[in-house]
């Protein structure tokens, strides 16, 4: 996702990492075992003037399977949950209403939602740097 965020104009910065665990900085390998809590997320950084964050929570849903549980096409694991986290109130009604309207619209054929919006953001632990522009720097990623 972090390629395919930081192409959006707007974005000034998308940064690889991992939320949501118990784990103190934890490590890729780490947070792979299933043991740490965390998930892989990416920290963006954007100019609200260019891009608006629903059209942020808009490109997050159109990018991944929200449906399935604990994994995102070939990569199974906690880790690989649907999670948005979110840093005030305002964020968290504009993820809600984003899921109310996809609802609506059948968008995932009637398949039950499980993403998590946390309603307060945890400490974003920053990846290896050999995991920061992956896609560039490997030519490869994973997509459902």
């Amino acid at each position: 996702m972090e390629d395919r965020f930081a192409a959006l104009g707007g974005v000034v910065d998308a940064v690889s990492g991992y939320m949501g665990g118990h784990q103190h900085n934890p490590t890729y390998e780490q947070v792979c075992s299933g043991e740490t809590g965390h998930a892989e997320a990416v920290e963006l950084f954007y100019d609200p003037r260019q891009v608006s964050y629903r059209e942020l929570v808009q490109l997050f849903f159109a990018l991944h399977d929200p449906t399935t549980p604990d994994q995102q096409g070939p990569n199974v694991g906690s880790q690989y949950r649907s999670v948005v986290f979110c840093n005030d109130a305002d964020e968290v009604e504009q993820v809600e209403q984003e899921i109310q309207r996809m609802k609506e619209e059948n968008a995932f054929d009637g398949r039950d939602f499980c993403t998590q919006v946390i309603t307060s953001a945890p400490t974003f632990w920053r990846a290896e740097e050999h995991h920061q522009d992956y896609y560039q720097k490997h030519r490869g990623f994973c997509s459902s």
